[in-house]
């Protein structure tokens, strides 16, 4: 079975609703909006493949004191890849660490097939620490 190609704008539109989601932490809203066998690759971790797997595993991220923001700092579509440059916040216990990331998503109709995303993983550990006061 083909998929239809969809506009630029379309797969930008679609990322601004991950983004939405992400930050509401609605999980099921996230995974919606990926392929049935969709890939996020962390490309320092394994992929996870999956519409299923891509849920439990952001789902299985929250915590009750964490927030994300996912400030979007360039985003356009080059030959027919969406790229988002972004620092992505996570607030934990009010306290704010900033992770610059970069996303190359590729899609399918109008679902994401594949999201690598790049960012410094020490930086990111360190991030998801929990303070020491907690």
């Amino acid at each position: 079975m083909g998929s239809t190609e969809i506009s630029n704008e379309m797969k930008i539109r679609i990322f601004l609703d991950m983004k939405e989601a992400w930050e509401s932490k609605n999980w099921r809203a996230c995974a919606n909006l990926m392929a049935e066998q969709g890939v996020l690759h962390s490309v320092m971790l394994e992929p996870c493949v999956g519409r299923e797997n891509f849920y439990e595993r952001i789902r299985k991220t929250e915590r009750p004191h964490k927030n994300v923001k996912l400030h979007i700092l360039k985003i356009g579509v080059v030959n027919g890849t969406l790229f988002v440059e972004r620092e992505d916040e996570i607030i934990l216990h009010d306290q704010s660490r900033k992770i610059p990331t970069v996303g190359v998503i590729e899609f399918s109709g109008d679902k994401i097939s594949h999201w690598k995303e790049y960012y410094d993983r020490a930086t990111m550990i360190n991030a998801i620490q929990e303070p020491a006061h907690h």
